[in-house]
């Protein structure tokens, strides 16, 4: 490995998931302003929106998306151009 190229401040932080509160503790470099207690210690909070445990991949389980809406947002948008 090259040598210098590596952050050297790793620590342990926590990540939770905000779409089902599942809170998972990894080592990591990046910077947090919020902190956590987890078990009577208190970790720096990275805050995900999907992790493992809510991403349909994972969870075998899909999510219904609002299709029609997204659709009618795009349509409206650009009926303006049309000729």
């Amino acid at each position: 490995m090259k040598q210098g190229i590596h952050p050297d401040n790793y620590r342990l932080v926590a990540f939770k998931d905000m779409s089902n509160e599942d809170v998972f503790i990894t080592k990591s470099t990046a910077n947090a302003k919020e902190t956590i207690e987890v078990e009577g210690v208190e970790y720096p909070l990275i805050k995900l929106e999907i992790s493992r445990t809510s991403h349909p991949f994972y969870t075998g389980k899909s999510k219904l998306v609002d299709t029609a809406g997204r659709i009618d947002k795009f349509k409206n948008k650009y009926a303006k151009f049309k000729k």
